[in-house]
């Protein structure tokens, strides 16, 4: 597909309830289903987004930035050819709105963004631009990932982070489940101060929901040798951000979504979780390594989601749990 195809309007691009393209029950219990075709147009024949009731999104669209994902080996991968600046925004707010209709009510909304484009759909969620979306949306939080190892430059600061938007939908109960994504406080895994141990905040000693920056093991770019990179794709998110989402902002059975399935780490990790995945895809090529990717399970679990830390610093002190004074916790 070229920047110059057609550009359906987003409440145009329905279409009646078809068949996935692929299926899959992974081990953890749940389905998942893809649809391949251009998003803006599949999403239509998904029973879930037509009937408003899908619980979570997930989305790490095409940035425009000019790359080919996958071509060379593929022949059929969406062409990111760099559209104008008008052209791109409008495919985003389409899809965008596809994707807040159907959401149920106080159902949860992330989209994964680069700066070139946040502003703009920060303010398009929220009503602020001149384009209305379908729905307008609550925003939670504007966190970032912090993936470490940018591309080297010269002329600039060196590119190291992502948006990570946290959108719900008005109108309902939203889900957050904050124990399976708690991590070590810095009090703690940094000076084993006891004062940890008796806090009385409702949440387990020495744990605290993780702050809006994300970073730490296993949370660097998915390349190289990396354990997950397992089809060598250019463009692949880690799991443990992926699994944190699904487990914090869904409950088993949910319906997750993701409009651009690429690799499939969003299919993994929520069915791996006993949620329900539907998903577009516009290579085929993708959507098959991406079921592919969901009968194997993932390689990080539920202990590298949770009660890791983030700390900044060494440990100062000798956890006073360890064998010997000198070993650290």
């Amino acid at each position: 597909m070229t920047a110059q195809a057609a550009q359906p309007d987003a409440r145009a691009a329905r279409a009646r309830p078809r068949k996935p393209t692929f299926t899959v029950t992974a081990r953890g219990g749940g389905e998942a289903r893809v649809w391949v075709g251009d998003c803006r147009t599949a999403l239509g024949g998904i029973p879930e987004v037509a009937g408003g009731t899908v619980d979570l999104v997930f989305a790490d669209p095409p940035f425009n930035w000019s790359r080919d994902y996958d071509r060379d080996r593929t022949g059929e991968a969406w062409d990111d050819a760099r559209m104008s600046r008008e052209e791109y925004l409008a495919f985003t707010f389409d899809w965008i709105d596809l994707c807040a209709q159907s959401l149920r009510p106080g159902g949860a909304m992330w989209i994964n963004i680069p700066d070139d484009w946040a502003a703009q759909i920060a303010c398009f969620l929220q009503g602020d631009l001149k384009r209305e979306p379908s729905v307008r949306m609550e925003l939670v939080n504007w966190c970032v990932w912090h993936y470490r190892f940018g591309q080297n430059t010269k002329a600039r600061f060196i590119n190291s982070k992502v948006h990570a938007f946290y959108f719900v939908k008005p109108g309902g109960e939203r889900t957050w489940n904050p124990e399976p994504i708690l991590e070590q406080s810095d009090r703690r895994a940094v000076y084993y101060d006891p004062r940890t141990e008796s806090k009385k905040d409702g949440l387990p000693a020495g744990h605290r929901v993780p702050m809006d920056v994300w970073y730490g093991k296993h949370w660097g770019r998915v390349q190289g040798n990396n354990k997950e990179r397992r089809h060598k794709h250019d463009n692949q998110l880690p799991e443990v951000y992926l699994g944190r989402v699904v487990l914090a902002c869904s409950n088993p059975g949910d319906v997750v979504l993701d409009p651009f399935t690429g690799t499939g780490t969003t299919a993994v990790m929520a069915t791996a979780f006993g949620r329900r995945y539907v998903g577009t895809e516009w290579s085929r090529h993708n959507a098959k390594r991406a079921i592919e990717r969901v009968r194997l399970g993932p390689v990080r679990t539920e202990a590298d989601i949770r009660g890791g830390t983030t700390a900044i610093h060494q440990p100062r002190r000798a956890n006073p749990n360890s064998v010997s004074a000198g070993e650290p916790g």
